[in-house]
């Protein structure tokens, strides 16, 4: 390819700006993909951008609440940057998405901008809206990078599956059921992490990118929302916004869990109408494994 080439297929091959623009979820594996290609082409800055979206579901009402959303939305998509040998910087925005990405052109003046969204769903309308004014009011190219693929919404080969966890999000034996589960028929996951304790923000978004990171090495589709608003409310939030075939709540084996105490199981199997497992975990983390990911017979649910 020359050089010319080169710059078409790549505009920020020549040491440019890529803006990854997230908009209400983290950016699942074709976002990686489209990263990766792109720094190996000679991209030189990555910058992570997200609007402040507010839950459509659920009682977060604080502004810092939901800007710590927004924060761990971009961090966990960072650390799995990272985890690929890739730096970047990342930023949260206006609530607003069209004022968020406008912003972040301005400010970084990028290459070319990739958006990151959901499918159609309940705003569907508003992220049409969102590309196609972003292609009319940039001078960069702007790229759509669909969370899920456009035809997922008549793809039956595919299981949605919505995994519920938190302090065992990244527990190897949850990471094993998971691909255990693909292997038997081809998933897509979307982990939302609910309050839980006292797990401090941060630390659950390192535990939710090491497991995206470990599924992504088994080149299996996942995504995820690295703090939620109580656990209901987020079950809820979910399934609004994603297509849902079954879910996978994890707790701790042999532990108390409050998740339990308040009946989450039960009540999630009354209003979500679809299949749902409690694995129960061992715990640990997929860090502290030289193999997190190979199939094995999980436990059987942990928050």
């Amino acid at each position: 390819m020359s050089a010319a080439e080169t710059q078409a297929a790549n505009p920020a091959a020549d040491g440019g700006t890529v803006l990854a623009f997230l908009n209400e979820v983290a950016g699942g594996r074709k976002l990686l993909a489209a990263i990766r290609e792109r720094v190996e082409a000679g991209a030189g800055h990555v910058v992570l951008a997200a609007p402040q979206n507010v839950p459509s579901a659920g009682q977060i009402v604080d502004a810092e609440e939901i800007r710590e959303a927004a924060l761990s939305r971009v961090e966990v998509t960072q650390k799995v940057l990272h985890d690929f040998g890739i730096e970047s910087s990342a930023v949260v925005l206006d609530p607003d998405p069209l004022l968020a990405i406008d912003d972040a052109v301005r400010a970084f003046d990028p290459a070319e901008v990739l958006i990151s969204c959901l499918p159609d769903s309940r705003y569907g309308w508003m992220r049409k809206d969102l590309i196609a004014w972003a292609r009319d009011h940039f001078t960069v190219p702007v790229e759509h990078v669909p969370v899920r693929i456009e035809d997922d919404a008549v793809r039956w080969d595919v299981t949605h599956t919505l995994v519920v966890a938190t302090q065992t999000v990244n527990a190897p034996d949850l990471v094993r059921r998971l691909v255990q589960r693909n292997s038997e028929h081809a998933r897509r996951y979307t982990f939302i992490c609910p309050r839980s304790g006292d797990a401090p923000r941060e630390e659950v978004c390192d535990r939710l990118a090491s497991t995206l990171a470990a599924v992504y090495r088994q080149e299996i589709d996942a995504t995820g929302q690295p703090m939620s608003p109580e656990p209901v409310a987020a079950v809820e939030n979910a399934i609004e916004h994603y297509r849902v075939d079954d879910i996978l709540i994890s707790t701790f084996a042999g532990r108390s869990s409050k998740w339990l105490e308040d009946g989450l199981i039960e009540e999630v199997r009354e209003f979500s109408n679809v299949e749902v497992e409690h694995f129960e975990s061992g715990g640990g983390s997929v860090e502290s494994e030289s193999e997190p990911a190979t199939v094995g017979a999980g436990a059987g649910g942990g928050s």
